[in-house]
């Protein structure tokens, strides 16, 4: 039996971690799921944004998959997210993002998986303000040590999955020292993947590139904030938010999550897309090598939207959360 920890979120949270728990049920999958909660759920119910069940369940489980959390804008406490990855040193942020033949948008083929430094740069939340309030100043942290580790693990990824290519992309040319190690850490690291071509683009014109040409990556290796921000473009390239999955991976917890935020404008409606759920439950399934069962839920969520009678209101279609939930149990096969 395994044990996993659920983080339910708030907004859109509940709802797509019942269409995980109704699927995961239908498969018979030998896995207990603990339930809590933080976020703003758990701010109302027990005064803490972060629960000491939570550590407790997450460090006894070293696997957890979380539905989405509300993160103010500009006040109030910092991402729920990035405490539990800074924590538990959860420093590969890994977010594959794929086309789906039926969804239309102006690309076909796009296969890329974004390897994101998950733990420093200026998500470190390094800040300060000047006495008079009129001066403020955000500190950016690379490092050799979390810059080689991610390194590794997207060369590693690269190499098992017989990929060719790596691109590492940064704004060296005017961080020259922060975003200048993290690249010359990358040119290093591969220098033991002969076999791998390593590829340097900077930020802006990477940004230009995916939305030109996307099927030409298929690796790519960033920092923190630009990996926040080019797994949301490369998002946009295939449909949306709503299909990307997304693990963050430590030396021994590991923390599953979709891409997307708690959508509050949408909570309660029934209508939440929970694909991005299920496919990083596939992430967290291959994870704990039930890699047989990970692929037979990809190819039924593959299969349930070569239809577009299929698709929920995000993908331009009518169905509810429970009725896509449904299809997806039903092309299990």
């Amino acid at each position: 039996m395994h044990n996993v920890t659920l983080i339910e979120g708030d907004g859109i949270g509940p709802e797509i971690c019942r269409s995980l728990l109704e699927v995961s049920k239908a498969m018979n999958l030998d896995i207990n799921f603990e339930k809590v909660n933080a976020g703003k759920v758990a701010f109302e119910q027990f005064g803490e944004l972060i629960p000491q069940n939570v550590y407790d369940s997450i460090e006894k489980n070293k696997v957890a998959i979380k539905g989405p959390v509300t993160t103010p804008i500009g006040e109030g406490f910092r991402s729920v997210n990035v405490y539990l990855r800074k924590k538990y040193d959860l420093y590969a942020n890994i977010r594959p993002v794929i086309s789906f033949p039926k969804i239309e948008t102006p690309f076909k083929n796009v296969d890329i998986t974004v390897f994101r430094e998950n733990t420093e740069d200026l998500y470190a939340g390094i800040e300060e303000i000047s006495e008079d309030g009129n001066t403020a100043k955000s500190i950016k942290i690379i490092t050799r040590e979390k810059s080689e580790r991610i390194a590794k693990k997207a060369f590693e990824f690269a190499k098992a999955n017989k990929k060719e290519k790596v691109t590492v992309v940064t704004k060296a040319n005017i961080m020259k020292y922060s975003d200048g190690l993290f690249l010359d850490v990358a040119r290093e690291v591969s220098k033991n993947y002969k076999e791998i071509e390593l590829e340097e683009v900077l930020i802006d014109n990477m940004c230009m590139q995916l939305v030109s040409n996307p099927s030409k990556y298929q690796v790519i290796l960033t920092e923190n904030l630009y990996g926040d921000i080019l797994s949301d473009l490369c998002a946009g390239l295939t449909g949306g938010l709503g299909l990307v999955p997304g693990a963050n991976v430590g030396d021994d917890i590991a923390l599953f999550e979709s891409v997307h935020g708690s959508a509050p404008d949408i909570a309660n409606k029934g209508i939440a897309n929970p694909t991005a759920l299920l496919l990083s439950f596939c992430m967290l399934l291959d994870y704990i090598d039930l890699r047989d069962d990970a692929e037979k839920l990809r190819s039924s969520i593959k299969k349930t939207l070569l239809d577009k009678n299929n698709f929920t209101k995000d993908l331009g279609g009518n169905l509810t959360t429970q009725m896509y939930t449904e299809k997806i149990i039903e092309n299990l096969g």
